[in-house]
């Protein structure tokens, strides 16, 4: 999206250096590389990048609004709502599409929103990475807020260690061994000292949590919080001493109740020229004439699952629990990164830390995908190149 800074790095790629780049991360993060790494990072323009940060200035209004908790009570489920929820969440990711509106200038349009954590670890290393191996200008950066990797790590780490030794503090995680994210796991090992700690593994006396780590307890004063609800749904037969419903003397940083609250479940609620129209579908009394244009989400999945991009009336009326789903405009995402063969979509996810006293959250990095489908997941982009995630380098 920025000519000069495309030209010249497509002009030093090759297979083969983009093979070599992919070897040295598989060096790095030996048996954790297991997810594809797109071919390039994202040159964002100055006047893109404005967009995108006046259009999370609005959406975390709503978020800090008074009645934005009243707002959304009804977003977390009652069978799972974990105790000691506090004032708001600790992380925020914005999902936008990249579009080009009716004066041909580029713009975001929201795709979705999680209060919960993304790849914070992994978007530091990434852009190293692309630097050592591809021509990257020093006038662009994946931060915001901090001017280098040192102080960047250190906001998370006072966000998630805070005052704690860092063996007290667990990233929790089901089967984190198992998991695509579990490089990031490892970064974050490395960089802050807190370890991935499966839900199994973790032991409860009374109101105290622990782990055991070579033969010692060690007592779990605060949870970076990975796990999600979705996940444990699909082991129903699993054993724990600890469910995440319990009451229990610990610290959640990123609570789970705001991976609910703050989701899709918030989108009918913000207004934005960047904020296609979507709607509770229970609460229509009729459907829009173009339906055609509009898109069909569970309100409670993840990953993109269950989204239906083509729904007819009779695909909505035959739905029992309106309740769950939500009704979206479709966005048009413009191909806009140049490949060698041709033009590539993209979506810049927009990555946020809310400090515990902060009156609002703060902008930090961010976290970019490529795609050639239909749409942006996986599934979409089987078998083609020059998509998968990335990271986005701002003007």
């Amino acid at each position: 999206m920025v000519p000069e800074y495309r030209a010249a790095y497509n002009q030093a790629f090759s297979p083969q250096r983009y093979q070599e780049f992919l070897g040295s991360m598989a060096d790095d993060l030996p048996e954790l590389l297991d997810f594809r790494i797109a071919e390039t990072p994202i040159f964002v323009p100055a006047a893109l990048r404005d967009k995108l940060i006046s259009a999370g200035e609005s959406i975390i209004d709503v978020l800090t609004a008074d009645n934005f908790k009243e707002l959304t009570e009804q977003a977390v489920p009652p069978h799972q709502r974990v105790p000691h929820e506090d004032a708001h969440t600790a992380f925020l990711a914005i999902d936008y599409a990249v579009c080009r509106n009716a004066d041909g200038e580029l713009e975001p349009q929201l795709i979705e929103l999680q209060g919960f954590p993304s790849l914070y670890a992994f978007q530091d290393y990434l852009p190293g990475k692309f630097r050592q191996f591809f021509p990257i200008p020093d006038s662009v950066s994946q931060l915001f807020g901090v001017d280098s990797s040192a102080a960047y790590f250190e906001q998370l780490r006072q966000l998630i260690v805070a005052d704690e030794n860092p063996e007290n503090v667990i990233l929790l995680e089901l089967f984190p061994e198992k998991q695509k994210t579990r490089l990031d796991f490892e970064l974050t090992r490395r960089a802050i000292g807190v370890e991935a700690v499966c839900l199994t593994k973790v032991r409860k006396d009374g109101r105290q949590l622990y782990y055991e780590k070579e033969g010692r307890r060690i007592d779990i004063k605060r949870i970076y919080n990975r796990l999600i609800f979705d996940e444990l749904d699909q082991h129903p037969d699993l054993k724990t001493e600890f469910r995440l419903t319990d009451y229990v003397d610990v610290t959640w940083v990123g609570h789970p109740n705001w991976f609910f609250r703050i989701s899709k479940y918030t989108m009918p609620l913000l207004h934005h020229a960047f904020v296609p129209p979507s709607f509770y579908l229970h609460t229509l009394s009729s459907y829009p004439a173009d339906l055609e244009n509009y898109v069909l989400k569970p309100l409670f999945s993840f990953a993109g699952s269950g989204v239906k991009l083509d729904v007819s009336a009779a695909d909505l009326d035959a739905i029992s629990d309106k309740h769950n789903y939500l009704l979206q405009r479709k966005v048009q995402y413009e191909p806009v990164i140049q490949s060698p063969d041709g033009l590539v979509k993209c979506e810049i996810r927009m990555l946020y830390i809310w400090h515990e006293h902060a009156a609002r959250p703060m902008l930090i990095t961010n976290l970019g995908r490529l795609s050639r489908g239909a749409m942006i997941g996986v599934d979409f982009n089987k078998n083609k190149d020059w998509v998968g995630g990335t990271v986005c380098l701002f003007e």
